[in-house]
């Protein structure tokens, strides 16, 4: 049984892979236990890792750091993809309040560290790791390291043992203000979904209504030339004439007094453009459906576009209208409905709404391609390749002062991932992943880096506490819960801010990847992520700067 024991306490590959499988094992089942209805979820694999580390189950520095970097990587990358295409959206719908709100939590925490520097002679290096620690940031723990050692021309081994005691109870910290503000504010999720529904109709802001066509002035116009006059976006699908026919419209389509149109519009330019054209009126889509047709009868469909060659093209570029005879009325891409203009660029995974014959949707499904087999392939060259550019980015010296602040190995590759989610079509970058993916790798690069902060961390946690340690644990607890709780109030009671983006907010405000996936497990929507991506990369660049200062001041 020799074999046995030197696979788990020797070294190697096959050593590595079993501690780091072992220890996501255990922590998912634990994390699968509740507590009156609460669990810590994946959070687990942290606790469990540095109990390995801990009774000696360790692995090679340089291959756990590896694995730890990797599996951040991993995670961040696959939230940046997943949230880009909304993402400018987001930050023009709020996310100035969300960036402000964690600048606001950023400050808290760094002068909850100072006073507590003040009030209990506590060495700054030591209280620039917990606070790393407490809120959950490597990045400012490797600034604070460095910046000590360049200035004193040694190292401080109580910067990293503040940081590995303050860590495991900064997650718990930071979760438990989630809960505090969520019963504090009295949250009820069916009113926060109810929210999220009215802001999703919000946001799908297609607007679909029937105009009797009024307006003697533009009488014999077509529909292109219409558009221009009114500069408003809008398409009118269909045209009831006087003796009950119905068309196809398309900008050559010239309108006649009395004639009744189906019209798609965002819902705030609605009134403007009823107004120019006429009266709204109630129509059905049976009544619509029940007209004469000059061709075959008139169908709706959704088509999904999945030929990688439409990927960035515009919709001027395919001619679907004058090839085809159809219509398009609206495009949903990421649960959000737009309307259609000629210089729309697709992309892969958008619900193209398509009007016309039975026999013309057809063909044009041949051409955007309609597979749903084919999105199931899994796009690797814009996920490595991307990565590549995140490692790059993070690596860039932003400034000096005196040692360079980077976005790192998280914030480079998460900037680099909103970026291709929403401007990789323009490159011809396919960007699409099914949830289902999208999910899978997120979490495995979340177990990843769980894994390989606990083991780490384990080797000399306890005796830290034992010699005195054990302070920090407030100090740091201290530190993570303050600025939450201050801010989080603030933000619902002031600012009105949903509970699932605030959520989010505090899990990237403390760059902490294991609130998010208990914020996302608990909201059961993207919201937290959305508002995770909006303020981490702000985030990241503050607590790598304030640690360095701090490091500095002392």
């Amino acid at each position: 049984m020799g074999w046995l024991y030197n696979l788990f306490t020797g070294d190697g590959i096959a050593h590595t892979v079993i501690v780091i499988s072992l220890v996501i094992t255990l922590g998912i089942l634990l994390g699968k236990v509740k507590v009156k209805g609460i669990s810590f979820g994946v959070t687990w694999i942290l606790f469990v890792g540095i109990a390995a580390g801990h009774f000696g189950f360790t692995v090679e520095p340089q291959t756990l750091n590896f694995i730890k970097e990797f599996g951040l990587i991993l995670f961040v990358f696959s939230i940046g993809l997943q949230v880009g295409p909304g993402f400018i959206s987001s930050l023009k719908e709020g996310g100035i309040k969300l960036v402000g709100c964690a600048v606001a939590i950023v400050l808290l925490g760094v002068a909850t560290t100072y006073v507590i520097y003040l009030v209990t002679d506590t060495p700054m290096p030591t209280m620039v790791g917990v606070l790393s620690g407490a809120v959950t940031n490597t990045p400012g723990l490797g600034a604070a390291q460095q910046a000590y050692a360049d200035a004193t021309g040694i190292d401080d081994p109580t910067i990293a043992l503040g940081y590995a005691v303050a860590y495991p109870l900064g997650v718990v910290g930071i979760i438990l203000s989630m809960i505090f503000l969520r019963v504090a504010t009295r949250v009820n999720f069916a009113d926060e979904n109810r929210a999220l529904e009215e802001m999703s109709g919000e946001r799908n802001y297609a607007d679909r209504l029937s105009v009797v066509f009024s307006n003697d002035a533009l009488e014999g116009q077509n529909i292109a030339h219409l558009s221009e006059l009114i500069n408003r976006s809008f398409v009118i699908s269909r045209i009831m004439h006087e003796d009950g026919s119905i068309t196809i419209a398309d900008g050559d389509s010239v309108l006649k007094v009395g004639d009744k149109l189906r019209l798609i519009c965002s819902t705030e330019d609605t009134e403007a453009i009823v107004a120019f054209l006429g009266q709204r009126i109630d129509m059905s889509m049976e009544e619509w459906g029940a007209g004469q047709l000059s061709q075959k009868q008139l169908v709706s469909r959704r088509i999904i576009i999945t030929k990688s060659e439409i990927n960035g093209k515009r919709l001027s570029d395919l001619h679907l209208r004058t090839k085809y005879g159809i219509n398009i009325t609206r495009i949903n891409r990421s649960g959000i409905d737009l309307i259609p203009y000629q210089g729309m660029e697709l992309q892969m995974g958008d619900r193209v709404m398509v009007v016309g014959n039975e026999n013309a949707i057809e063909q044009v499904a041949g051409v955007l391609g309609n597979s749903l087999k084919k999105l199931r392939e899994p796009q690797l060259l814009t996920i490595f390749l991307g990565i590549a550019l995140g490692v790059l980015l993070g690596s860039i010296p932003l400034m000096n002062i005196p040692q360079p602040v980077k976005l790192g190995l998280a914030g480079g590759p998460l900037i680099v991932a909103i970026l291709i989610g929403r401007f990789g079509p323009h490159f011809h970058l396919v960007t699409y992943t099914t949830m289902s993916a999208n999910l899978m790798l997120r979490e495995v690069g979340l177990a990843l880096f769980l894994a390989g902060v606990g083991i780490s961390a384990g080797d000399g946690f306890i005796d830290a506490i034992v010699g005195g340690g054990y302070r920090w644990i407030g100090y740091g607890f201290i530190i993570t819960v303050v600025p939450l709780i201050l801010v989080g109030l603030f933000a619902r009671f002031r600012l009105k801010m949903s509970y699932y983006t605030l959520m989010g907010l505090i899990a990237g405000s403390t760059t902490d990847p294991p609130a998010l996936g208990y914020a996302s497990g608990a909201a059961g929507n993207d919201m937290p992520a959305v508002g995770y991506a909006t303020v981490y990369p702000v985030v990241m660049f503050l607590r790598v700067l304030t640690a360095q200062m701090l490091i500095l001041a002392a």
